[in-house]
């Protein structure tokens, strides 16, 4: 009798849990998150952020963060979440400068991307497999008011990027 209701409990859950029914991604930045962020030095972010935009005349979709990005390459209809490897190329620049301060060198790296700057876990959910773009992104959701290695505090960061799987 025990070995009747182990099969029909077993089908029971085989049979009620469709793929369809499971979520790829079941969490994302939080907005608590997001709003904990100095919001005065984020305000000075976006300004700068937008100048450089448009004294460049760059046409960039402007997340609600404040983050900012520009696709060259569409990839396909899957997105990362928080929970994935995100495999990458990319280049690291300052927004101010233009100088590298970071770059896989077009070796593909893996990262955790909930173990990645803010600003990435916000733009990479945007992003398919394949996908090529710029990120531009708030000193708040980098290192904000700590330097880092060769940036310096509350520096706005470009980084080119290439999703190449997650």
């Amino acid at each position: 009798m025990k070995k009747v209701i182990f099969v029909l409990s077993l089908s029971a859950l085989v049979f009620s849990c469709k793929d369809d029914d499971i979520s790829p991604c079941s969490s994302s930045v939080s907005a608590d998150k997001i709003a904990a962020v100095d919001q005065t030095q984020l305000q000075k972010d976006i300004t700068a952020i937008d100048a450089y935009l448009a004294s460049k005349s760059i046409v960039a979709i402007k997340d609600a963060s404040g983050v900012r990005y520009v696709v060259s390459t569409a990839g396909d209809d899957s997105k990362p979440c928080l929970e994935s490897q995100v495999k990458v190329n990319y280049t690291g620049k300052l927004l101010t400068t233009g100088v590298v301060f970071d770059s896989s060198k077009g070796t593909p790296v893996t990262f955790p991307l909930s173990n990645l700057i803010l600003g990435w876990q916000i733009g990479f959910p945007n992003f398919g497999k394949g996908t090529k773009a710029t990120l531009y992104i708030p000193s708040v959701f980098a290192y904000g008011k700590n330097a880092a290695g060769s940036i310096p505090a509350n520096s706005n960061l470009i980084f080119d990027i290439e999703l190449i799987s997650f």
